[in-house]
This record gives C-alpha cells, structure tokens and sequence, in this order.
C-alpha cells in the first residue's frame, strides 16, 4: 500500500511540478517517506533513505522537499490506489457463496506483484487503479489455474477493456519471469511451475 501511494504522490507531483533531473532520487525516497507516514508503517530512517541517494542529498533537503511535496498537493495525500482495489475485489471473491479462500489468497498475492511490476511501467498509465486491479486479479487466476475464479464483472469494466489490461500484464510478467517471483511468497511461487523455470 505504501509503494502505491508513493507512486501515486510522485506521479499527482510531477504532475504539477518540473523537477530537476539530478533531483528525482530525492523525490522518490520522499514520496516513500510521506506515502509509510501515512499508511502508519514504520518508515525508513532519513539515513536510510539518503543512503540510497548514495548520500547525494543532506537530512535538510530531504525535509525541505517533503514541504513541498505536502504543500504542492495541498496536504491531499488520500487515492485510490492498486492495492485498495486488490484488497476491494479479494474481498467481494471472498464473500460470494462457495468462495475458495486458498485460491483468493493465492491470486491476490500474484496479482500484488503483477501491480508492483505494473507501477514502474510508463504503458500502464493509461489503466486506472481498479481496472490494473481486476486484471491482475484475472491474470493470476488464470495463470494459476484456478477453478473458482474472480467474476471480473464485479469491477464494471467492459470485457474488451478487461482483456486488453490482462494481455498487456500478461506481456509484462513474461517479460520479466526473473524478476516477479522475489515479489511473491515462496508458496506461490511453488505453485507457478512457469515461474519457476524462469528462475
């Protein structure tokens, strides 16, 4: 949750501010910092977080920053993000009748890391945060093989609009085999034998 709101403020920011290219290391970490405050994680310590600038910026560029960051977006930090949908539609599987809860958990933690993947993408900008949500949940079921899948109508979207998100997370993890199972718990890696191979 705190990785999308992160991403989301850095996004609504740049969205209203040029910032200079030597400086997004620091945006990003500061978006980080504001996005774990906000969720009430534990944040990386300021030091930790200046350590993966390789220590190019001081603690006082940092703080002034996350002013600005607060004040350009008038303190308006609330969206809605993947994970919200991710958690919203896992929910709705779970309370339909003969819900399989081992398939729900299965797929959303899949579908969490299709999201995490989609996030440092440019070409899944276009896709809102509930439509990247009901896709990665449909992609994982699929991928996963599951017998009692999301009913992806619950998310509104039409089947064409669904299907094309789907293709394109679908390119998307196999463009990247190596790098999605270090987001998944190693169960589900386990039951993702084409992950596995990509390993």
């Amino acid at each position: 949750e705190a990785l999308c709101l992160a991403v989301n403020t850095l996004d609504r920011f740049l969205a209203t501010t040029p910032v200079a290219a030597d400086c997004f290391q620091l945006l990003g970490v500061t978006a980080l910092l504001i996005a774990c405050k906000q969720v009430e994680v534990p944040p990386p310590s300021v030091k930790e977080l200046l350590a993966l600038c390789c220590g190019a910026f001081s603690r006082q560029q940092l703080r002034n920053l996350e002013c600005i960051v607060l004040h350009r977006l008038g303190f308006d930090l609330a969206a809605p993000t993947i994970s919200f949908f991710l958690e919203h539609f896992s929910q709705v599987r779970l309370e339909e009748r003969g819900a399989d809860a081992g398939e729900a958990a299965d797929a959303r933690s899949l579908a969490g890391g299709v999201a995490e993947l989609s996030l440092a993408d440019y070409a899944f900008t276009k896709y809102t945060p509930s439509l990247l949500a009901a896709g990665s949940l449909g992609l994982a079921d699929r991928l996963l093989g599951h017998r009692k899948p999301l009913d992806l109508r619950v998310s509104g979207y039409p089947e064409g609009l669904l299907r094309d998100c789907m293709d394109q997370l679908q390119l998307l993890v196999s463009l990247n085999g190596e790098s999605l199972p270090l987001l998944l718990p190693p169960e589900v890696v386990q039951k993702c034998p084409w992950l596995r191979e990509a390993t």
